[in-house]
Formats: structure tokens, sequence, C-alpha cells
């Protein structure tokens, strides 16, 4: 599994509803939050390890309407 951290930001007032559309339409969303700062919303997904990141962001991810840019992050190792 492709662990993947998207910071989006959001057209004007679209914030709650971009966050909503990507947990309920987006399998591959593990958690949505509401961030301060330059970006809206921070978001995790899970990709198994044969997608392709850029395709899911860029085909996917982008396309839901209110989400202005993306900044993506790919984890290699989580530390517990």
């Amino acid at each position: 599994m492709q662990t993947l951290f998207v910071l989006i930001k959001c057209a004007l007032g679209t914030t709650y509803s971009v966050a909503e559309t990507i947990m309920g339409e987006i399998e591959e969303t593990s958690e949505v939050y509401s961030i301060s700062g330059e970006h809206d919303l921070l978001a995790k997904f899970y990709l198994p390890q044969e997608r392709d990141v850029g395709r899911f962001v860029t085909d996917v991810l982008q396309h839901v309407e209110g989400i202005e840019s993306t900044y993506t992050l790919v984890a290699f190792n989580a530390f517990a």
C-alpha cells in the first residue's frame, strides 16, 4: 500500500462540501481534516502499490468540484 497525503485549497465556501465529497465518493480515502493556514483540507489516502499516484490525483481528486489546487506528499515509512 502507498500512503498519500494531499493538501487541498478549495474555492471560497466549498470546504465542507469538498470534504464530504472526498469522504463519500473516493474509496481510497482514509481521513479528511479541515486545517488552518495556506490550505483548507488535509486528506489521507491509501493506494495499492501498482496504482499511479499522479493519475489518482489528476484524474480523480482534482475533478472534485470546488478543489482549486492540490499539494501531494507521498509517505515512505510510518513510525509508531
